[in-house]
């Protein structure tokens, strides 16, 4: 039989920290409504600790938004109580003085978040609640929304307050047949006029590789623009198409035409030695047999 708590009174949240509907998932988007828990093997309370811990297939559901784990833990305080230092818990009972405040939640193993525009998974997720950032890590980290499917290896970040998402570690974003992959990608979120957000941004470092059906390119930096699918790129700027590749310092490719600009260096950049040149190995087309 599946335990079940509703934390009603505890999720008054700050107010410096009232989430507009986190575009990458978070149990504390909506301060307006209570949380329920539930767990198959029970919830404990561990009071001089101030927190909730729930076990077995624990699930927490806040309005649309939801999120499972093996484990799930509510740190909380009361309204009028600094956040506590690390290693430190609040004094007094909370719960004795009214309405509480949940500053912290955790979850590990096979932790799912859910909310009606996109899923997020991983082993282990912390989620500030005063700073409204939620790290993510583990095996298998991945962002599914409407359009873009997000994988990392170290770990995915969201800044609800910035609208930012960070994933890092052999990263990449797919969207239908188009790639970006870095080892660190920030995907910048616009809310749009029916309150669904959206991706239109990614800025990619290190071992960057935008790709589209017959073209690939590679660089050290990159800007994706979503919208207009356009890639900007610097650093070591490489094109390949087939057996044929163009290199340089700055490249503007066009994922919808795929037509590129490769220079030597970015437009009004002064390139050392004033000798630089763009490169090519354009490969000559084989001759079938018989022709």
């Amino acid at each position: 039989m599946r335990a079940r708590f509703a934390l009603i009174a505890m999720l008054a949240v700050p107010a410096q920290a009232h989430a507009q509907g986190p575009a990458l998932g978070g149990i504390g988007a909506d301060n307006t409504k209570p949380v329920g828990i539930e767990a198959e093997n029970g919830i404990e309370w561990q009071q001089n600790n101030h927190v909730y811990i729930a076990r077995g297939h624990a699930t927490a559901t806040r309005g649309e938004d939801k999120v499972t784990a093996d484990t799930l833990s509510a740190y909380y305080r009361a309204p009028d109580e600094p956040h506590p230092p690390a290693g430190k818990t609040a004094a007094g009972d909370p719960l004795s003085r009214g309405s509480t405040q949940i500053y912290r939640l955790e979850a590990q193993g096979h932790v799912i978040f859910r909310n009606p525009a996109e899923t997020m998974t991983g082993d282990h997720a912390v989620y500030d609640v005063d700073s409204a950032m939620l790290v993510m890590t583990g095996k298998g980290l991945k962002i599914v929304t409407q359009r873009d499917t997000i994988t990392a290896r170290d770990s995915i970040e969201w800044y609800d307050q910035k609208q930012l998402g960070v994933a890092r570690g052999n990263a990449v974003v797919l969207r239908a047949d188009r790639r970006v992959r870095g080892d660190v990608l920030t995907a910048r979120v616009e809310k749009q006029a029916n309150g669904q957000s959206r991706v239109s941004r990614i800025d990619a470092s290190g071992n960057v590789l935008v790709s589209s059906p017959g073209q690939i390119a590679r660089a050290d930096a990159g800007v994706y623009n979503l919208d207009t699918g356009i890639a900007t790129l610097t650093g070591h700027v490489r094109l390949t198409r087939g057996e044929n590749e163009l290199r340089g310092r700055y490249a503007v490719v066009d994922l919808n035409t795929n037509v590129s600009r490769l220079l030597s260096a970015p437009p009004g950049a002064q390139v050392a030695g004033g000798n630089g040149r763009v490169e090519g190995l354009i490969v000559p087309r084989r001759r079938q047999e018989g022709q």
